[in-house]
């Protein structure tokens, strides 16, 4: 079972965001308090959770957490300032966006642009060690799932209701075929599926 809080003394609050490796779409992120007791079997990193667990979990997170919130950073700023930068400003926006005002942060990753004077942590695979961290990841894939879904409809070619954006083979096939849409990060770059198949035959 994952762990409540990395330290006692302060109000902790757990960060992550989705949709960080996407060809179209926002980056997501969340912010999540947590009680002290809060505990919960299944869970975990969003990643290793089915969709209609993550859909179920949603609900219990946002009944029972002290304080959540959702921010998003849409695909123009990404790519005025990079996925890294975008993915940190998510989460920023995230933090601002609670009603109670955190003393600390624990990040999943291992970089983070420091929020404000708050202290923090970057936790490599904190999404599963610690509850407020996989909370985060859960709020932030869901809610960005559902904008793509969203979305979808108006380029339904791009398959988003199906990838969420993130670059499979028919995603990248349609994008070199018909280009980008005005969701499309455009200073991503798009590979042909055929030639990497070539390069590792070769």
């Amino acid at each position: 079972m994952l762990s409540a809080r990395y330290q006692k003394e302060l109000l902790e609050a757990g960060c992550d965001e989705a949709g960080r490796g996407c060809l179209a779409g926002p980056v997501f992120a969340a912010a999540v308090i947590l009680p002290h007791n809060f505990r919960h079997k299944l869970l975990n990193d969003s990643k290793q959770i089915p969709e209609d667990i993550r859909y179920k979990l949603r609900k219990e997170i946002e009944k029972k957490a002290l304080a959540h919130a959702v921010a998003f950073v849409d695909n123009n700023e990404i790519d005025e300032i990079n996925i890294l930068n975008a993915s940190f400003l998510a989460m920023h926006r995230a933090v601002e966006k609670l009603h109670l005002e955190p003393e600390f942060l624990i990040i999943d990753g291992n970089r983070f642009n420091k929020y404000k004077e708050m202290p923090h942590k970057c936790i490599i695979k904190g999404d599963s060690l610690y509850f407020s961290i996989a909370a985060a990841s859960i709020l932030a894939k869901t809610y960005r799932d559902d904008y793509m879904k969203q979305i979808a409809a108006e380029h339904p070619e791009y398959d988003w209701h199906s990838n969420k954006g993130y670059p499979t083979i028919k995603h990248r096939n349609v994008v070199l075929e018909r280009g980008f849409t005005p969701y499309h990060r455009r200073t991503f770059r798009v590979t042909d599926p055929q030639m990497e198949l070539f390069e590792e035959v070769a």
